[in-house]
């Protein structure tokens, strides 16, 4: 028997809105068999820009037992999902910067082969949604890994629109992620989950 697939969720959140849906990833790829772990990027901002947003510090306080992510968990991984806001179709620099630390990894070819996702949310209705998603994939083909969508592959996605990745428009922080978007992030790590079990399956063949 194939050993359990292993699932690193890797997030940046400021005021919590993608956090709520790192934990609908991280619930689907627990559900689907898989052994989870839950990571948030290291916070570049100041503690004074913190302090200015009372839902951004609420947030820093209600997460600061979320250990931070490592190398190591995307080492340990089968699986690797990145969920980030999107800052100008982009993901947020604090993302970035944790990636921007993968260059060890990525020079022994330890990134390659793995699945990747990802998942984002943005202020105002699309803002730049799809382009943050493909500017991440780009990460992942310099990696050589395998990009796992959730495309039009379940009904819910023609709700959902965004054959790219899980989404969420959340008016400047003032709603929470919906049945759909929670839906998408679902669907999302279910394939993930399920072309990253067949690979390691067919690998160890």
């Amino acid at each position: 028997m194939a050993a359990q697939i292993k699932v690193a969720v890797i997030y940046y959140s400021a005021t919590g809105t993608t956090y709520q849906m790192a934990q609908a990833v991280c619930e689907a790829a627990g559900d689907a068999g898989a052994e989870v772990r839950l990571r948030k990027v290291r916070e570049l901002a100041p503690d004074e820009a913190i302090r200015s947003n009372s839902g951004w510090q609420a947030h820093h306080l209600e997460t600061q037992d979320v250990p931070e992510a490592m190398l190591d968990d995307l080492s340990w991984a089968d699986v690797v999902i990145l969920g980030a806001p999107t800052r100008y179709g982009i993901i947020a620099a604090q993302l970035k910067q944790f990636i921007d630390t993968s260059g060890p990894l990525w020079a022994q070819g330890a990134l390659a082969n793995k699945v990747y996702a990802g998942f984002t949310s943005s202020g105002t209705l699309h803002g730049g949604q799809e382009t943050t998603l493909t500017s991440l994939f780009n990460v992942f083909y310099h990696w050589g890994g395998i990009v796992v969508t959730p495309g039009y592959t379940d009904t819910s996605q023609f709700i959902a629109g965004n054959p790219y990745g899980a989404s969420h428009t959340s008016n400047n922080g003032e709603i929470a992620p919906d049945s759909v978007a929670l839906g998408a992030c679902a669907l999302t790590a279910r394939r993930a989950v399920q072309i990253g079990t067949a690979l390691k399956v067919g690998m160890a063949g």
